[in-house]
């Protein structure tokens, strides 16, 4: 046994793959993208030709795993917390299911949330659906679990989850390596359709069977729930994931001498291992992220210090500070305050925080500038994506969920009656993930607005993941998608191709978008294409400055194309190029209103 150095989400592949699961799907999403990438590059190692698919959306991965475990295969998915809302429906009923082999989901979840729209808790979503789930509080231990959770799912013929929060998927740690073993399985489905068949009648029995699972999993010791400083005490503390690991750090920085009780079964709580812990203490604390999830089976709720009595916030990570006031609160102790904050780094290195931007060259940029230019008193819903931050452009009015902006532009174009132009943006994979039924339902029902679809032919904010378009997979080529095609087979009648760096031909194309909205009254569709400016690079001869004898400091440039190339001399008052930022992409030329800004 080797140790490699891995980060959160390479351990879990790493578990994955040890467990021969050779059937593994994803949608990407942070935290949870490089998972499958990894799974893919440890299986090339070894030279094992497995399945490792990027999936239009969750609910297709989920599926394509599930079915591989009735087929006896083991298998796998991965995705983040919200994209556990796209897989909610197989998700719950698959929970029903006796399982041929091991299936494993892997859900990350964002507490804060930092790169999502809800900080949702994936543990509360597996007590719903009545299935195990687990809490890693390091990378090592993400692996250990996940090896694991194949052993007990088939077990019990049962789906379970593991839980990874962000800080344990991009963590890094040395994990132990093992050789991946050989023993991977061959399929075979049993026809039986009293398993596999979900008419309501034939579930009601599964659901029953389902329950039995649960008492009889919460009576087995779980290898990862460990009591520590046992003795009788006034106050205990119960914590999970990486709380738990805050939580130990702290107690071994500051002799701090409680009973602690290190969750790793979430849902079913370890019944046995909780009684002897509860026998110890008057009262106990709950660290966990973030719903109340092992709060909720605790028997004696007025021993309970948490999220219900609002001992401990019931939003937002809980990072070493809030725990550290949370105790300091109730022990009466005074922690040193040696720990600098997130702000204080950052301002003892001299870097000021600022909000994220678009990059410099994005396409996206100039499809918004042109969207404004021709609309500016449109409405403007969007959806998730690196496009969002065009709201820094004020570009963005609306954002729900992936694939909303379709559907929002049809709740808008249903209640707005005045004539007020509606522009949906969405990126072009996530117009593959969620988008189509939006935009099948906007040609059923004649709903009038533009879908101005940003194809820039890569899933970019979650690390430039290939989209169906580009026929690129992890493991094999798969069968390019044709997005025009696409759009037509949808019903779409208009549907117009632009450059998005040419601002004026995609202003005009708007225009002439909207002209037929009005007059057809049915949905039109512009797609904006050019490629990533990370995948596409800097390829240009020319070099792009301002000229100070024409610039008269509007700062229009600034404020309405808000390019991290672009700056402003306080002295001169004049705008200027910041060249180490600056890709010479050429678009500001068309921006500036007085012609300052040239191309050498």
């Amino acid at each position: 046994m080797v140790e490699r150095l891995l980060l959160g989400n390479e351990a879990i592949a790493r578990g994955i793959v040890e467990s021969c699961a050779d059937v593994v799907t994803s949608y990407p999403g942070t935290p949870s993208s490089e998972i499958l990438p990894a799974v893919a590059k440890f299986y090339k190692e070894e030279g094992i030709d497995a399945v490792v698919e990027w999936c239009v959306n969750e609910k297709v991965a989920f599926e394509i795993a599930a079915t591989a475990a009735f087929a006896g295969k083991r298998a796998a998915v991965s995705m983040k917390q919200v994209g556990l809302n796209v897989a909610y429906d197989p998700f719950m009923s698959v929970a029903y299911n006796d399982l041929a082999g091991g299936f494993v989901v892997i859900s990350a979840d964002d507490p804060g949330p930092h790169s999502s729209q809800t900080e949702q808790d994936s543990r509360f979503a597996a007590m719903m659906a009545k299935v195990p789930v687990f809490d890693p509080s390091s990378p090592q231990e993400a692996k250990k679990m996940v090896k694991f959770a194949f052993d007990f799912s088939e077990k019990y013929a049962i789906l379970v989850m593991v839980r990874p929060g962000l800080r344990v998927c991009h963590a890094r740690q040395n994990v132990e390596v093992e050789k991946i073993p050989s023993n991977f399985r061959s399929g075979k489905f049993v026809k039986d359709a009293e398993r596999w068949v979900c008419l309501p009648a034939i579930r009601r029995k599964h659901h029953e069977k389902l329950n039995e699972k649960v008492k009889s999993i919460a009576k087995e010791r779980d290898p990862f729930t460990k009591l520590e400083n046992y003795r009788k005490s006034s106050l205990g503390v119960i914590a999970s994931g990486v709380s738990y690991a805050i939580v130990k750090d702290m107690f071994d920085r500051y002799s701090i001498d409680l009973p602690l009780l290190k969750v790793g079964r979430v849902f079913p709580l370890d019944g046995e291992a909780l009684s002897e812990f509860l026998s110890l203490c008057d009262e106990v604390i709950v660290f966990e992220e973030t719903y109340p999830v092992i709060e909720m089976q605790l028997p004696d709720k007025h021993r309970v210090l948490g999220k219900w009595n609002g001992e401990v916030p019931s939003a937002g990570e809980l990072t070493p500070e809030v725990i550290m006031g949370v105790l300091s609160k109730k022990l009466g102790l005074k922690f040193d305050a040696d720990i600098p904050g997130y702000d204080e780094v950052l301002s003892s290195i001299g870097i000021k925080a600022r909000k994220p931007i678009l990059c410099p060259g994005c396409p996206h940029r100039a499809s918004f500038f042109a969207m404004r230019k021709a609309f500016p008193k449109g409405v403007y819903p969007s959806d998730i994506g690196c496009y969002t931050l065009g709201i820094n452009q004020k570009a963005v009015d609306s954002v729900m969920c992936m694939g909303g902006a379709v559907t929002m532009g049809s709740g808008f174009s249903v209640s707005l009656r005045d004539g007020t132009p509606i522009v949906s943006t969405i990126g072009d994979s996530t117009f593959y993930h969620m988008g189509v039924p939006g935009l099948i339902n906007a040609v059923y029902n004649k709903h009038k607005f533009i879908l101005f679809i940003l194809d820039n032919s890569t899933t970019a904010m979650t690390g430039g993941q290939p989209t169906p378009e580009t026929g690129v997979n992890l493991m094999k080529e798969g069968e390019k998608i044709d997005l025009v095609k696409l759009v037509e087979g949808c019903g779409v009648k208009f549907v117009k191709v632009v450059d998005p760096y040419d601002v004026s031909k995609t202003i005009s194309t708007l225009k002439e978008a909207w002209d037929y909205v009005k007059r057809e009254e049915r949905v039109a569709v512009v797609i904006a294409k050019h490629p990533c400016k990370l995948i596409e690079g800097k390829h240009y001869d020319k070099r792009i400055y301002v000229d100070e004898s024409l610039c008269t400091g509007c700062k229009y440039c600034l404020n309405e194309f808000v390019c991290p190339g672009l700056t402003f001399d306080e002295d001169k008052r004049k705008a200027m190029i910041d060249h180490r930022f600056c890709v010479d992409c050429g678009v500001c030329v068309q921006v500036c209103p007085v012609k300052a800004i040239k191309e050498e």
